[in-house]
């Protein structure tokens, strides 16, 4: 089978195919046929050098995937070859998701809900991971809360949107015009132009969740009503840390993790109609250069390789 691989970090072009063989699937292990991998911005990072996650290379990113199951190891229970499943194996370990086939622990993984294509199921499970966690899992949303989402059309943001939108909450959201009406659709109720709107001018918020860190979310700590929280995926300064504590609110830092648990609520959100990844674009295998080139362009959703 064929997978992508890249012996040095650099750009897009350094993707390149290989021929492999995969073992037989270990103890609690499924051997799937990959129908779907999503590109995230994490796998252009460690692509390029700039988070080495996996070491020093030769090395397979992706880890977003969905397919078919082919093999069942020893010590699983719950699947069977046929089975439609998604997930986010290992993160951040390596996943080697851009492939023809993939190795996965079973207990990371989920059945796809019928309401899904391969495709969209392989665009949601690291952004919709992300932003489940950073809403329910550590933001505490609540119904009736108002919940800002920075960068609401991207990739995490688009399906974060979604999610606050099922839960009850009141959902704010920055976009670019552009892509205002996308951003309504999916069901923000108000939309803050971030290039000529300051987002802090809309506050006090109950939770913010931001994906930028740095000024963007020294900002969000002043937005914040009392006893609120700001949940972001990289680091605040320690003045702002600081601020936080002594106003009585809460700010963290998270990164996503494989959860079969978390992967099943977003299956069921989809399953009710609630939840749907936005694919902006799909590419096969070997046009795996290309699909990166695509993400740098910042659609609105995901772009999936098709292998």
């Amino acid at each position: 089978m064929k997978r992508i691989t890249q012996s040095t970090t650099g750009p897009a072009d350094v993707l390149t195919l290989e021929d492999v063989t995969l073992p037989a699937p270990g103890p609690g292990e499924l051997h799937i046929r990959v129908h779907a991998a999503g590109i995230n911005p994490v796998d252009l990072m460690v692509r390029n050098g700039d988070v080495p996650l996996l070491g020093e290379p030769p090395f397979t990113i992706g880890w977003d995937l969905a397919g078919t199951v082919l093999a069942v190891g020893p010590e699983v229970s719950g699947f069977t070859p046929g089975d439609r499943v998604f997930g986010m194996p290992t993160f951040p370990a390596p996943a080697n998701a851009y492939a023809e086939e993939a190795l996965a622990a079973a207990h990371e993984l989920a059945k796809t809900p019928e309401a899904l294509s391969d495709a969209e199921a392989g665009a949601l499970p690291l952004a919709g991971l992300t932003a489940w966690q950073g809403l329910v899992t550590h933001g505490g949303l609540k119904a009736g809360e108002k919940v800002l989402i920075h960068a609401g059309a991207g990739g995490v943001g688009h399906l974060a949107v979604q999610i606050a939108k099922a839960l009850g909450a009141e959902v704010w959201t920055t976009v670019s015009a552009a892509k205002a009406e996308i951003a309504r659709d999916l069901g923000a109720d108000h939309v803050i132009d971030y290039k000529t709107e300051d987002f802090t001018d809309f506050g006090p918020f109950d939770l913010i969740f931001d994906h930028a860190g740095g000024d963007q979310a020294d900002r969000g700590v002043t937005a914040l009503a009392p006893s609120g929280r700001l949940i972001t995926l990289l680091p605040l300064s320690e003045g702002a840390e600081a601020r936080a504590a002594t106003e009585g609110k809460s700010v963290a830092r998270i990164m996503v993790a494989p959860s079969a648990a978390d992967l099943t609520e977003l299956a069921g959100l989809a399953e009710r109609g609630a939840l749907r990844p936005i694919v902006a674009g799909s590419f096969p295998l070997a046009q795996a250069p290309a699909a990166h080139e695509a993400l740098m362009q910042r659609p609105a959703g995901k772009i999936v390789l098709l292998p």
